[in-house]
């Protein structure tokens, strides 16, 4: 039943994700603000404490939901319940969806369109320069494949078999703290445009978020290696870094994004414009990121049918 409903939810949001837009959830955006005014209060408390907090409040509806409806009509109501908060948990965006727009920007050659595709890619600020837009991209879609995809399938399957009915809370929880990092970062630079101080709350959100997605984004890296060009990912894998200071969060998204576009292993060629060499990589990380869940979707398989899994 857990496999169906993993199963059920990948393929819904994968074919019908344009459908669902209402699943970003903006109106939790106004709950993390008000946790986050209620933790700027708690001044010489510990930062990681009130956003801990504040996750496990966004946390309990569905916790609460799942373990006092999730056994009735012998497993037909937790089929559907997971499926829901699975397909509430992957995203908010597509990855795939987004890498279409972005493409479709870039043959129409509008300069602000391309601006704003690439932008919802990268989740940050877009470089001026083409070839570097070009590079951002693609590390950014190996980088949010994890983000939104492969660390919630992760935790719904590695939870999931210890119990059918934590795989889906484990997977809102995942989403829940990515949810509140990306508000903190948005609220953090719009304080400092205000003159104000809201560091902390984002570093705590930034740790807490990546303490969860540390695992599941070293094996999106072995699993790049696996679905794209070995030898060069493996390479990327075990070259030395200077990234010593980065954080947790950091680090794992410089290593998805080595390994990454490592993988892509995609070389300029003489006869394409920048156009097309931007293009053809966009869609190709695209490519690399549902071969990989192809290869998860047959490991889980394979999990379930030895009984690893539920």
């Amino acid at each position: 039943m857990h496999l169906i409903a993993l199963l059920i939810g990948l393929v819904v949001e994968r074919f019908a994700t344009r459908y669902f837009h209402w699943r970003r959830m903006r109106w939790l955006d106004r709950i993390i603000d008000a946790g986050f005014r209620q933790a700027e209060k708690l001044g010489n408390w510990p930062a990681l404490i009130p956003v801990i907090v504040l996750v496990v409040l966004m946390a309990i509806p569905v916790g609460a939901i799942m373990f006092g409806l999730g056994d009735t009509l012998k497993g037909f109501t937790y089929l559907i319940l997971a499926v829901i908060v699975l397909m509430f948990s992957i995203g908010p965006n597509d990855i795939g969806e987004e890498v279409d727009e972005y493409c479709k920007a870039l043959e129409s050659e509008d300069e602000e369109r391309i601006q704003i595709t690439a932008k919802a890619i990268i989740e940050g600020d877009v470089p001026a320069d083409a070839r570097e837009r070009i590079a951002r991209v693609e590390e950014a879609v190996c980088v949010q494949a994890n983000n939104r995809l492969f660390a919630v399938v992760f935790w719904f399957v590695v939870l999931g078999a210890v119990s059918g009915t934590i795989g889906p809370l484990a997977a809102w929880t995942y989403r829940v703290t990515d949810l509140i990092r990306r508000r903190a970062v948005f609220s953090a630079a719009r304080d400092d445009q205000a003159g104000g101080s809201t560091e902390r709350i984002r570093d705590a959100a930034a740790v807490v978020h990546g303490l969860l997605a540390w695992v599941p984004a070293r094996l999106t890296a072995l699993g790049y290696a696996a679905a794209g060009h070995a030898d060069e990912a493996i390479a990327a894998l075990r070259a030395p870094t200077e990234e010593r200071d980065d954080s947790m969060s950091e680090h794992s998204e410089h290593l998805l994004a080595r390994v990454g576009v490592a993988a892509l292993a995609c070389q300029d060629r003489s006869e394409e414009t920048i156009t097309e060499r931007g293009i053809r990589g966009a869609r190709a990380a695209n490519r690399l990121v549902f071969r990989l869940l192809l290869i998860w979707a047959v490991i889980i398989s394979a999990m379930t049918l030895y009984g690893l899994t539920r």
